[in-house]
């Protein structure tokens, strides 16, 4: 596992909150004022157009979150799990996509749930002719997914000639191609100007494959790109939309932001850190160390070391952890905080943190207003009679 360098999030602030120390550590809290924050400056970079987003809900997780997506009119989203998607079906978004290679069984559930919610448009990605015929007869549309160089899933996007084909081969079926789908994740690890170029090059390759299907007479009714490393650079590409192509964007991470996102997103539009993992200190093993009750089970580890940052202590350095306990060092001759402090940690990764717990306690105007289920944790039982209710 890498060492990454301290995130800048350390200097940003905790909620205000003074009954925290009723609640056991490690606590996901959620500022949902912050959240509203959040949503309002994705939406200011869409210049207030919310049919343009279509986020992740791996980061959202809970039903509680997604609604208030839909209260500021973004109705329609993506997802990676079948719970997701009944999650996001049950709260109310009219169209979204699985995004995600279905096979087997999980064709079936997202059949299912596509058939018990006829209000609702449910699409999926295929990458391969032989993808298709599972979804004949259904009510599912179509994304076809593509390579972006991330090297994932999908197929190259330059093949245009297989492309075409598989767009041929869903029609074929019966069914509706739904459009085109394009994650460029691999934005994630490149640097501001190098990421810049490599968005926009890409998206010069989806746009040559469009003007290629349409001139063999196939339309193609919506792009999907753009996770949130991403989504800065993407925001300005206008040659899909100036060809009458709605090009729709799908940062997730957004919503919550992390201390890797922070870094990466425009320091004046707006974002900050919206979830915290709220944690005591429980040891002084050494004289420059601590420990608090946040390890890799709470706080995920999947983005490197550090896993976090400490909100409002910069002079604090996270080091590895392990299931249940997160050592920190402090500079020599800084005192160590007193055992049982609360520390409030910035996730660098938040999608997955979000995932590892049951729970959220929801603050708002500086009091906590409850907690909530993370309703879409998790997945479905291995059978389909086993499912979340």
């Amino acid at each position: 596992m890498g060492v990454a360098t301290l995130p800048a999030a350390a200097g940003f602030t905790a909620p205000q909150l003074p009954d925290a120390g009723a609640l056991r550590t490690p606590a996901l809290v959620i500022d949902f004022d912050r959240v509203e924050r959040n949503i309002t400056a994705t939406l200011d970079l869409l210049n207030g157009d919310a049919d343009r987003w279509r986020p992740h809900l791996k980061t959202a997780k809970l039903a509680l979150t997604m609604r208030r997506l839909m209260a500021r009119g973004v109705t329609r989203a993506k997802c990676a799990t079948a719970l997701e998607l009944e999650t996001a079906c049950r709260a109310g978004f009219t169209d979204v996509v699985f995004a995600y290679p279905a096979h087997g069984p999980h064709v079936a559930a997202v059949r299912r749930i596509a058939g018990e919610h006829p209000g609702a448009a449910i699409s999926a990605l295929v990458e391969d002719e032989g993808m298709v015929e599972p979804w004949r007869g259904g009510p599912v549309s179509l994304f076809i997914d593509l390579n972006s160089g991330m090297d994932r899933t999908g197929m190259p996007v330059d093949r245009h000639d297989d492309v075409l084909a598989l767009a041929r081969t869903i029609r074929g079926a019966g069914l509706r191609f739904a459009g085109l789908h394009m994650y460029d994740g691999h934005a994630y690890g490149m640097a501001a100007g190098e990421r810049e170029g490599m968005i926009r090059a890409g998206y010069d390759r989806l746009s040559a494959l469009v003007e290629r299907l349409r001139s063999a007479g196939v339309e193609v009714p919506e792009v999907i790109t753009a996770g949130t490393p991403a989504f800065p650079h993407a925001v300005g590409y206008s040659r899909l939309q100036e060809a009458g192509v709605v090009h729709r964007l799908s940062p997730g991470t957004v919503v919550y932001n992390d201390a890797k996102s922070l870094e990466q997103l425009p320091r004046d539009a707006g974002y900050g850190p919206a979830v915290f993992v709220l944690s005591r200190v429980v040891s002084h093993p050494l004289a420059t160390r601590f420990t608090c009750d946040a390890g890799h089970k709470s706080v995920s580890a999947d983005a490197g070391v550090p896993t976090c940052a400490v909100a409002g202590h910069p002079e604090y350095t996270p080091r590895q952890p392990s299931e249940e306990h997160l050592p920190m060092d402090v500079p020599a001759g800084t005192p160590l905080p007193p055992r049982g402090e609360l520390l409030w940690l910035v996730p660098m990764h938040v999608c997955p943190t979000v995932n590892n717990f049951d729970q959220a306690v929801i603050v708002s105007g500086g009091a906590m207003q409850g907690v909530e289920r993370v309703t879409a944790r998790g997945r479905h039982g291995p059978l389909e009679q086993s499912r979340t209710p």
